[in-house]
This record gives C-alpha cells, sequence and structure tokens, in this order.
C-alpha cells in the first residue's frame, strides 16, 4: 500500500483551519485536530505542509503563530489532547524550555530539523543598497556601544546614522523594525548577528574570554531609544511597513524577502548576498536551522500526527525542488535529510 493509501485509510474529512490570532484558545480545539503552535518563521512552512497534507489525508490541522518562545511555553505546559502537538521554532529548543517540558511532563520530545533560514536586513526598493559588516550592525543595534576598539567602557549609542558607523554607508537615518523578544528570529540575530559583530571589536573579543555575562550583556541588549522598534510576530504586515517607509530597515527570514523580492531588497552582509545559494553553501553568515518538536505522549489520541511529521520531512516537501523549498525555504542535504527522516520513523526522542 501506498503512503498516499495509507494516509488516507486513517484519515477522516476535516477543514483546514490556519490561525495567526494569538487569542485562539486551543483547549477549545477539537481532540481530533493536529495543533501546532510557534515560530512566524516557520508558519508558512508549517501552513504549506498542513494544506499539502489535507489533500492527502483530510486531516484538520491548526497552526497558530506565537513567537518560537511562546509556542514553547504552550508546548511544554503539558501532555494531553488539551496541549499543542507540535511547536515550530526557529532556534533550537533553550536548555531552560527543555527543562519546563521535563518538569510538565513533557517526556517524550522528537526534535525535527527541517532546513535552514538567512536572517535578512531587508529595505525598499527605493531605498540605497546597504553592504554592512557584522560590526556595523552591533554599532547600529546595541543600546550601549565601547568608547573605541580598544576601550570597553560603554556608552549610550551615539549613532543615529550610518554613515556615523561607515563613511561609505548612506547618510541615512538608522531605523529598524525587528522581531519581539518572544520571537526566535531576534534570539537568532542577537546570536549571530551581535555576538559576532561585538566580536569584531578586540575589547569586546577578550571581554567574551573572561567574563561571559558581561560580553553578553554588552552584545544581547538592543537600543530602547526608538532606532530599534519591535515590530511585532506579523512578518507580512513588516514588508509593508518597509515599502512605506523607504528609510527603515527590517528584519526578518530570508523567505519572506524571497516572498516580496517586488517590493523589498536585502543588504549584503561581509559582501555576501541573502540568496539561497548562498546560505546553503554557508556563505552568508547571518543563517540558522529551523526546527519543529513533536509530542510523542501526544500520538496515541491525535490522529495523523506523526503522519504530519512525515509529510513535513518528506523528499516531496523539504527535499531539492520540493514544495517548501519553492516559498523559499534552504532545504538540508540528502545525508542529513535522510538521517532526520528515518528518527522522526521510529519517533527517536532528544534529550539535552
Amino acid at each position: 500500500m501506498t503512503q498516499k493509501a495509507i494516509y488516507f485509510a486513517l484519515s477522516v474529512v476535516m477543514a483546514l483551519t490556519a490561525c495567526q490570532d494569538p487569542s485562539l484558545d486551543l483547549t477549545s480545539a477539537k481532540s481530533s485536530e493536529i495543533r501546532v503552535v510557534g515560530s512566524s518563521t516557520v508558519y508558512p512552512f508549517s501552513t504549506k505542509v498542513a494544506q499539502e497534507f489535507k489533500n492527502i489525508t483530510g486531516h484538520n490541522v491548526v497552526v497558530e503563530a506565537t513567537g518560537s518562545g511562546g509556542g514553547h511555553k504552550l508546548f511544554c505546559s503539558g501532555s494531553g489532547k488539551e496541549t499543542p502537538d507540535v511547536t515550530n521554532s526557529s532556534r533550537r529548543q533553550k536548555k531552560s524550555e527543555f527543562e519546563l517540558c521535563k518538569k510538565n511532563g513533557v517526556k517524550g520530545i522528537v526534535e525535527v530539523k527541517i532546513g535552514y533560514d538567512g536572517i535578512v536586513l531587508a529595505n525598499s526598493l527605493t531605498a540605497p543598497n546597504m553592504d554592512m559588516s557584522l560590526k556595523d550592525i552591533y554599532l547600529a543595534f546595541a543600546k550601549n556601544t565601547p568608547v573605541s576598539d580598544t576601550d570597553c567602557t560603554l556608552r549610550p549609542n551615539p549613532y543615529t546614522t550610518w554613515s556615523e558607523i561607515k563613511p561609505d554607508l548612506p547618510a541615512t537615518r538608522i531605523e529598524a523594525y525587528g522581531p519581539p523578544p518572544t520571537s526566535g528570529t531576534r534570539d537568532a540575530f542577537v546570536e549571530i548577528a551581535m555576538e559576532g559583530g561585538a566580536k569584531e571589536i578586540d575589547c569586546l573579543a577578550k571581554l567574551a574570554e573572561t567574563d561571559e555575562g558581561a560580553f553578553e550583556v554588552a552584545a544581547h541588549t538592543l537600543r530602547e531609544d526608538g532606532l530599534w522598534i519591535d515590530g511585532g510576530e506579523n512578518d507580512n504586515a513588516l514588508v509593508q511597513t518597509l515599502v512605506n517607509t523607504p528609510s527603515a530597515i527590517g528584519v526578518f527570514g530570508y523567505s519572506f524577502l524571497d516572498q516580496n523580492i517586488d517590493k523589498i531588497k536585502g543588504a549584503r552582509i561581509e559582501g555576501i548576498e541573502p540568496e539561497f545559494e548562498n546560505i546553503v553553501a554557508g556563505e552568508y553568515k547571518v543563517s540558522r536551522s529551523l526546527y519543529f518538536y513533536l509530542k510523542k505522549d501526544n500520538i496515541d489520541f491525535t490522529p495523523g500526527l506523526k503522519e504530519y511529521a512525515l509529510e513535513f520531512t518528506s523528499d516531496q516537501a523539504v527535499g531539492e525542488g520540493g514544495y517548501l523549498a519553492e516559498i523559499g525555504l534552504v532545504p538540508l542535504q540528502g545525508p542529513e535529510r535522510e538521517k532526520i527522516r528515518a528518527d522522526v520513523e521510529v519517533l527517536k526522542t532528544y534529550s539535552q
């Protein structure tokens, strides 16, 4: 019997619901629904899989964009039909989140990496082209910056225009719309771009070796003077903001740039364009892995849950030329993809 036929035999005909409303009451959803929360970056990929899975099986999948942090909090609240079956995440689950799951009796967690994504700094097509280093990014967005490369006395960030940071950057006001604290994109941006830029400053690189806590405060704290604006979890709304505000920069996942290249363009980072091939090759420096986490304990009372995970990890979804690559996911390479698929087949759990 084909996989499609097996899916069909398991299925009941239901309407697909994909909801981004954070007020969604998960406890009111029917127990036969597969319930997914989490990352707004992974949201479009998850809803696409839900649509394809519905076409194959008839199973209903409810998807809610809560941000990665919010998703892990909901997912780790406990096991049972009144809790989410899956949480999407644009970064790996934190140890504190894993411990929260354990504390609340969620012991069987299957970690599934689905591919890669670049974090882009984008602006309107009518805005100046940007080519910035990680150091430029740090100096633009840190709350406090060192007096010099050799003097790590921190002071309130003095930079208000890009050209003040580096003369060949545009003489336009620094104005960034970025992800909120609940977002995995923000976590990854801080850890990859801000930390990376801070370490390009000699005295901060030394501080990272001698006082990790002090370094993290210097590298992770974003400015609060109105030049960094938390843009919420709706990346499509952020794209429209950039169209309406040509002087502004937006920080979000590559897939939203890929889907809106008629409206916005991405800045080069260290001279490298935020393009599919560059992310796959590891040449674009601000990139991260994307995941979803499945609650193994929910398999027994959520029909189709394992099959949904198998669809998400199938070649037709995440393989080269798969339907998720068509909407901006940077796929895993063959051997890694095959291993992850095999782990899902046996519902291999993970630990930290």
